[in-house]
């Protein structure tokens, strides 16, 4: 994966879980949320509060409610 590629992924999408880019770029969580955080530092991403589906059952991976948005420039 190269940050590029996930600049390119982040700014078509705006708003994405975890799950979703690590599926795109075939990569783990952990290597995602790494590369995640480089763009984080730069000030281009941000991570969007973790929302609840409206209850506790605690289905749901921590990966598929991990939201990311694209703040930087846009294309």
């Amino acid at each position: 994966m190269i940050l590029s590629d996930m600049r390119r992924y982040l700014q078509q999408h705006q708003q994405v879980c975890l799950s979703d880019i690590a599926l795109h770029f075939d990569s783990s969580p952990d290597a995602t949320r790494g590369m995640l955080e480089t763009w984080i530092r730069k000030g281009k991403v941000r991570r969007l509060p973790t929302m609840a589906c409206g209850s506790s059952c605690g289905k749901c991976a921590p990966e598929q409610v991990e939201l990311y948005e694209w703040v930087g420039e846009r294309p």
